[in-house]
C-alpha cells in the first residue's frame, strides 16, 4: 500500500477495451497506404488502452515482487508508454518533438489531469482531504527537476547568448544532470520505502482493494501481458512517429504543439481516466499521486534516461528546452505547489488548473514553426 502511494498507479475502465479494435485499423491504413493523418489518430487510439493494460500488469507484478523490487519495476515501467513513443520519435530524429512530449506529460499531468480530477471528484462536496506528505515530496522533487532544465539553457545563455545547443560541452552538462536526477529519483525510495514510511501510510486502507486485485494475477500472466502489451506499443509507436510530420502539415500544426499536447495526451490516456476514476471514489491520496508523481517521475527518470539513450543512439538531446516549455513547466508546479499546500482541494480549484492548461495550449499553438 506505501509501495501504490508513492508510485503512479493506472486502472483500466473495461469500456477502453473497445478502443483496441484500433490496432487493427492502423495495420490495414499502414499496409495500404491510407491517409498519414487516419493512421495517427488510430494509432494514437490503440495506444490508449495498451498503456492501460501495461500498467495494471506492472502493478501486478510489483505485488508479487515485494516493495523494494516493485518499487524499482514501477519506476522502470510507470510510464514506459510515454518513454517508447519519445524513443521512436528520437531514433526518427524529432528531438524536439520528444522534449515537447515530455514537457508536455508533466504539464498535462499537473494541469489537465489533475484538473480534471478536483473538478470531477470535488462536484458535490465541500472539500477533499489528501496527505501533505505525498504532494509535497513530490512538487520538492518536480521544484529539483526545474533546477536541472533551467541550468543547461542559462549556461547556454551565458557562455554563447542563444539557446542554440553549442556542442558537447553543453551535453555533458546534460548528462551530468541527467545522473544527478535519476540519483536523487533512486534516492527517494529509501526514503518513502523505509526510512520515512509512516509519513506515507494515511489512506492506506483506501488501496486494499487494489493490492488484493493485483496479487490474485499470476507472475507468468503478468510477464506474458507486459510482454506483449509493450510490443503492441512500440509498434503503433513506430507508425505514430512516421506519420508525424505528414499530419503536422496537414493540419498546420507546429510539432511543438504536438508534442505538447497531443503526443503527451496520448501518452497519459490511461491516468487521466485513473486519476479523475479516484477523485469521484474520495481517494485523493491516489489521484495527487497520479498526477503528480507521474510528472517526478517523467521528470526524474524519463527524460534523463532519453538523454542517455540519445546519446548511445549518436543523436544527442540535451536538456535545453524551448523558453515557453520551461516557463510553462515552472507556472504548472507552482500553481500545483499552492493548490497542494494546505492538504486539501475543491472542484473550482480544478477549474484554475484547466484555466492554466488552456492558456498554455493556446500559447504553444501560436508559436511560430
Amino acid at each position: 500500500s506505501q509501495l501504490q502511494q508513492w508510485i503512479p498507479l493506472r486502472a483500466r475502465p473495461a469500456a477502453l477495451n473497445l478502443l483496441l479494435l484500433a490496432a487493427p485499423a492502423t495495420a490495414f491504413l499502414h499496409w495500404r497506404g491510407g491517409d498519414p493523418l487516419l493512421v495517427f489518430v488510430f494509432a494514437a487510439v490503440a495506444i490508449i488502452p495498451l498503456a492501460g493494460i501495461l500498467g495494471e500488469a506492472t502493478e501486478a507484478l510489483a505485488e508479487r515482487t515485494g516493495p523494494t523490487l516493485g518499487g524499482l519495476l514501477n519506476a522502470t515501467m510507470g510510464n514506459a508508454t510515454e518513454f517508447i513513443i519519445a524513443f521512436f520519435a528520437l531514433r526518427a530524429g524529432h528531438i524536439e518533438v520528444v522534449k515537447a512530449s515530455l514537457s508536455g506529460s508533466i504539464i498535462g499531468n499537473l494541469l489537465l489531469v489533475l484538473g480534471l480530477a478536483l473538478v470531477v471528484g470535488g462536484w458535490g462536496r465541500d472539500r477533499q482531504k489528501f496527505s501533505t506528505a505525498i504532494a509535497g515530496t513530490n512538487t520538492t522533487m518536480l521544484f529539483i527537476a526545474v533546477v536541472a532544465l533551467v541550468m543547461p539553457a542559462v549556461f547556454d545563455l551565458v557562455v554563447h547568448g542563444d539557446l542554440k545547443e553549442h556542442g558537447q560541452p553543453l551535453q555533458t552538462l546534460s548528462l551530468a544532470a541527467s545522473a544527478v536526477l535519476i540519483l536523487v529519483y533512486a534516492i527517494s525510495f529509501i526514503f518513502v520505502l523505509r526510512t520515512h514510511r509512516g509519513l506515507f501510510t494515511p489512506a492506506s486502507s483506501s488501496h486494499e482493494d487494489k493490492a488484493s486485485a493485483g496479487s490474485a494475477v499470476s507472475v507468468r500472466a503478468s510477464l506474458v501481458t507486459l510482454t506483449v502489451a509493450t510490443t503492441a506499443i512500440a509498434w503503433l509507436s513506430e507508425m505514430l512517429v512516421a506519420s508525424l510530420e505528414p499530419v503536422s502539415k496537414s493540419l498546420h500544426m507546429t510539432e511543438l504543439f504536438i508534442g505538447v499536447i497531443v503526443v503527451a495526451i496520448v501518452g497519459n490516456a490511461a491516468e487521466h481516466s485513473t486519476a479523475v476514476i479516484m477523485a469521484r471514489q474520495n481517494k485523493m491520496d491516489l489521484a495527487m499521486t497520479i498526477a503528480i508523481g507521474s510528472s517526478t517521475q517523467i521528470a526524474l527518470f524519463v527524460a534523463p534516461l532519453l538523454v542517455f539513450a540519445s546519446s548511445l543512439m549518436g543523436k544527442p538531446m540535451s536538456l535545453v528546452f524551448n523558453p515557453l516549455e520551461i516557463a510553462a513547466i515552472i507556472v504548472s508546479v507552482l500553481v500545483v505547489d499552492m493548490i497542494a499546500s494546505d492538504g486539501e482541494t475543491n472542484w473550482f480549484e480544478g477549474v484554475q488548473l484547466l484555466a492554466v492548461y488552456a492558456l498554455l495550449g493556446v500559447a504553444f499553438y501560436f508559436v511560430p514553426g
